[in-house]
């Protein structure tokens, strides 16, 4: 049974803003625990509380209650910090420097010795794809290749926990490939990775275990199939010589000769399937639609708004 990394418990967090400093609860009462190995997702609508949790969790903020553990340590404590590596959603680096010259700076700021960051340097610019602009400054450099030089400096103290806060912004299909390829790596090096994402799909496709925050507050947290259920959202049915549609029918489509219907119901199906019958109409297919992480987070946001 894998041993728990990090573990947050009844964890909060308040901002005060503006001229009359009202206070902004951005977390409240937070718990959930992240497993040693596993990839786990942070996932939320904007203003969930979902950097403010990970920038706790690093030891940049503290919190005003509650108690957050790496390893049975305080994330403030220097040990802790030495066994991590992170990626802000929003990186600053010194414009005048090359990607090379970055993750040496950085890799001397761990105390890094020279000969390890001789050899680790040009592999972890490989590894990000940026060996076509070693030589180019970073000020010359575009939105998604900040993000490969920052999951680069991520990694130069070659870190038991990868903390990503929205590692893939900016990025194109096939840089977001590239990075759900890295994440996985970094699993296989048994390596943590906590990762905070809004492209939902992405989460999906790598994700242990996943926590939806809303509003400052859990309202979730499981593997996805604990979260999303065998519960099917909706069914398509594609027919050929439809004269009418059926009253069930929620929306359709005509595209190659066939009719294509969506259906909301198991009830809809049955009574679409039984007047398409009636009516002569050849029925090809039947595909059902499960419930995805998608779904899970709008249902949450809509009940958190409606109490």
């Amino acid at each position: 049974m894998s041993r728990e990394t990090i573990s947050i418990q009844a964890v909060s967090k308040a901002f005060r803003t503006g001229f009359l400093r009202t206070k902004i609860d951005a977390v409240a009462s937070v718990s959930f625990h992240v497993n040693e190995g596993e990839i786990f997702g942070v996932v939320g609508p904007n203003g969930a509380g979902k950097t403010t949790t990970i920038k706790m969790l690093t030891g940049i903020l503290r919190p005003d209650r509650g108690n957050i553990s790496v390893f049975g340590c305080s994330p403030k404590n220097r040990q802790a910090r030495s066994i991590m590596g992170y990626l802000p959603e929003n990186p600053y680096f010194y414009e005048h420097l090359r990607v090379e010259e970055l993750l040496r700076f950085y890799g001397q700021l761990f105390g890094i010795e020279r000969d390890i960051l001789d050899q680790r340097i040009p592999k972890l610019v490989q590894i990000v794809g940026l060996e076509h602009a070693r030589d180019r400054r970073l000020s010359r450099f575009s939105k998604g290749m900040r993000q490969r030089a920052g999951i680069a400096q991520a990694l130069i103290n070659d870190p038991k926990i990868v903390v990503l806060d929205e590692p893939q912004t900016g990025l194109d299909p096939f840089g977001r490939k590239d990075v759900r390829d890295l994440i996985f790596e970094l699993k296989n090096q048994g390596k943590t990775v906590i990762f905070s994402s809004h492209i939902l799909p992405d989460v999906e496709a790598v994700c242990d275990r996943v926590v939806l925050m809303v509003k400052g507050k859990v309202l979730d947290v499981g593997t996805l199939e604990e979260l999303t259920g065998s519960q099917i959202k909706s069914y398509e049915v594609i027919a050929t010589n439809v004269s009418v549609i059926p009253k069930s029918v929620d929306s359709h489509r005509n595209q190659g000769g066939a009719t294509f219907m969506d259906l909301v119901s198991e009830d809809a199906l049955q009574e679409c399937l039984a007047e398409l019958t009636e009516s002569k109409a050849r029925v090809n297919s039947v595909t059902s639609r499960r419930v995805d992480l998608e779904d899970v987070l709008i249902r949450d946001v809509q009940r958190e708004s409606d109490q």
